[in-house]
C-alpha cells in the first residue's frame, strides 16, 4: 500500500515524465515556423518549374502557399488601412552579439549568435534571429515596389514568429549594409563569423509602421506571422543592392514573392497622436 507521500512523488514523477514525452511534439510545431533553407528545393523564376505559382505543389507540406488564407506579402494600400494610435511605437531593444553571415542560395542571411535583444508586441518578447535582403521589395505601397527589402527574424519563447520589415530606395548608402557588403561576396553556404555585431545599427527612422497577420514568404508560407512594416522608405546604394543580387545563385537576382491578396484581413498603421 502506497503511503499519501509516496503517491505524491509519483504524481510528480508522472507529471515530469509526460513533460518530457511533450517537449519534442512543441519543438516540432515551433519548427514549422522556420523559413526553408534548401536553395534547390524552390526558386523565384516561373519558367524554372519551381517558381512561386508551383511552391504548394513541391512537397505536401508546403501546400498552404497555395491555399493560405493569410499569405505574404500584400500591397499596403493606404485607403483600406485602419489607423490605430493606440498600438504604440514600435519597441525595439537590441544589443550588439556575436553573428555569423550565410549566402541562402536565394538570398544573404545574417544570423546573430546569441542574446542579440528583442522587440515587445503586446506585451510579447520576440528576440532577434536572423536578417536578410529581398530585392526588389517584397510589400508594395499603393503599387510601388521599392529596390530593397530588410527582414529582421524575430521568435517568442512559445516558437512564435515576428517579422519587421524595412523597405530601401536608390540613394545614399546604408550604414549596416557597408559592414555586410565586404564579406557577402566571397561567402559560400558555410555561415562565415562577423565578429560582433549590433542590430541597433539597422535604422527604422519613423516611428509609423504598418501591421498585419501574414505569414512566411518563402516556403513552408507558414501563417500567423505578425508582420512591422515601417512607413518610411530608406535608402541604399546601386552598388549595394546589385552586390547582394550578383550574390545569390540559381536565377534569384530577383528574390521576390508576388503580392498576395489580402482576403478580408485588417491592415493597421501606427501613427503617433498629434497634440
Amino acid at each position: 500500500m502506497f503511503t499519501k507521500t509516496t503517491t505524491q512523488l509519483l504524481f510528480i514523477a508522472s507529471l515530469f515524465l509526460s513533460s518530457l514525452l511533450l517537449s519534442p511534439l512543441c519543438k516540432a510545431s515551433g519548427s514549422e515556423m522556420e523559413e526553408t533553407e534548401d536553395e534547390t528545393e524552390f526558386a523565384y523564376v516561373k519558367e524554372s518549374g519551381k517558381g512561386p505559382e508551383e511552391w504548394g505543389k513541391i512537397h505536401p507540406e508546403w501546400k498552404t502557399c497555395d491555399n493560405g488564407g493569410m499569405q505574404s506579402p500584400i500591397d499596403l494600400l493606404n485607403t483600406r488601412v485602419e489607423v490605430m494610435p493606440n498600438l504604440g511605437k514600435l519597441k525595439r531593444d537590441y544589443q550588439p552579439s556575436n553573428a555569423t553571415v550565410k549566402n541562402r542560395g536565394h538570398d544573404i542571411m545574417v544570423r546573430w549568435i546569441g542574446d542579440a535583444g528583442s522587440i515587445n508586441i503586446n506585451e510579447t518578447k520576440y528576440s532577434l534571429k536572423q536578417c536578410h535582403w529581398h530585392s526588389p521589395s517584397e510589400h508594395t505601397f499603393n503599387g510601388s515596389r521599392h529596390q530593397l527589402e530588410l527582414h529582421m527574424v524575430h521568435e517568442s519563447f512559445d516558437g512564435k514568429m515576428a517579422v519587421v520589415g524595412i523597405t530601401y530606395k536608390h540613394g545614399r548608402p546604408d550604414s549596416f549594409l557597408q559592414k555586410i557588403i565586404p564579406h557577402i561576396t566571397e561567402v559560400g553556404t558555410e555561415e562565415r563569423e562577423l565578429g560582433v555585431m549590433n542590430p541597433g545599427d539597422i535604422k527604422v527612422g519613423s516611428r509609423k509602421y504598418y501591421r498585419y497577420i501574414g505569414s512566411l514568404t518563402v516556403p513552408p508560407c507558414t501563417e500567423g506571422i505578425i508582420w512591422t512594416i515601417v512607413k518610411k522608405v530608406r535608402t541604399a546604394s546601386k552598388e549595394q543592392v546589385m552586390a547582394l543580387r550578383e550574390a545569390v545563385h540559381d536565377n534569384c537576382e530577383t528574390n521576390f514573392r508576388p503580392i498576395q491578396e489580402k482576403k478580408g484581413r485588417k491592415v493597421m498603421l501606427y501613427t503617433p497622436r498629434t497634440t
